[in-house]
């Protein structure tokens, strides 16, 4: 059974006149209940990650500065990351879904799991917040892989319309971690990194793959690139995928728009799917990353959500 994270905590992360803010939660709750799909995955409940864990990937510098501005009354760690009172506690909850997701998997409990959490993580680095995240959730998931379970490969993939730069730059030298990000890429469109000449350096060098596209890519192109670039990020031979799975591909998205339907992402899913049976028994976390049309996105993971328990 599908392993669904899921907790109105999320919903304190308050971000007033934002793209990320909490109705992205509550429209997805309102497709779950109306489509059934909820009621089919198993739930489980989790604790906030420590500071001593999060430690592990993130500065202590850019851990007291989110803390701080949380604590007298909330601002903004950079000119688009908005933080208030609650969001130190509640990215800490963020990740602690991740990595409870990650243990279930990996205990064999679930085949596969999806962390409908925010704020989502994949632009933070190991010391600074940015681009609407705070921390890292799917770099910490990894590192819980690896160091609790002690995988040796594992393979993060990121389908969201932006570019991980965070998450490449804290594997970027790490062996163990392939990390590929599919992304809309060219004229300025944020966050600027993600070229394809960013494969990797030192004992980390080839595991970075980055599948830049440029606006106005058709559907089957882009389909065409996630398909082959997977197939290239699975030659890793992983023990656990962990997706960064963002849904402003979309094309009603304000802010990314690559043009892909929700049944994309269903197609998308279906072919990572197939590929991790084949390599590591269908272990994958999904983590819920951007997606600013509130119909784009409770879509796009109905879809998602759909193919994952298909595989169970």
């Amino acid at each position: 059974m599908t392993l669904l994270l899921r907790s109105a905590e999320f919903l304190k992360h308050k971000t007033g006149k934002h793209p990320e803010r909490p109705d992205r939660l509550i429209a997805i709750e309102s497709m779950l209940e109306k489509s059934g799909l909820g009621s089919k995955c198993a739930s489980v409940s989790w604790d906030a990650l420590t500071e001593k864990e999060l430690m592990q990937l993130h500065g202590p510098k850019q851990i007291e500065q989110i803390r701080q501005i949380a604590a007298h009354g909330g601002g903004k760690a950079d000119p688009d990351t908005v933080i208030c009172p609650d969001s130190f506690s509640v990215s800490l909850f963020a990740a602690g879904a991740c990595t409870k997701a990650v243990d279930q998997v990996l205990q064999g409990k679930h085949q596969n799991a999806l962390c409908l959490v925010r704020p989502p993580g994949h632009h933070a680095n190991a010391t600074k917040s940015m681009g609407f995240c705070l921390f890292n959730n799917v770099a910490l998931a990894a590192k819980r892989a690896i160091t609790v379970h002690k995988l040796n490969k594992v393979l993060i993939l990121d389908w969201d319309v932006h570019h991980g730069n965070g998450t490449q730059d804290i594997f970027y030298e790490d062996p163990q971690v392939f990390f590929m990000s599919i992304h809309r890429y060219g004229n300025g469109f944020y966050p600027g990194t993600g070229a394809v000449s960013e494969t990797g350096a030192l004992k980390g060098l080839g595991t970075n793959l980055n599948v830049p596209l440029a606006y106005g890519v058709s559907r089957k192109e882009y389909l065409e690139s996630w398909k082959k670039g997977l197939e290239k990020a699975f030659e890793f031979k992983p023990e656990l995928v962990i997706l960064s799975a963002g849904f402003d591909a979309d094309r009603r998205d304000p802010v990314g728009d690559l043009g892909l339907e929700p049944e994309d992402f269903g197609s998308m899913t279906n072919a990572l799917q197939s590929l991790a049976n084949s390599c590591c028994k269908g272990k994958i976390v999904s983590c819920l990353e951007g997606g600013y049309s509130l119909e784009g996105l409770s879509e796009g993971i109905k879809e998602h959500l759909g193919a994952l328990l298909a595989k169970n």
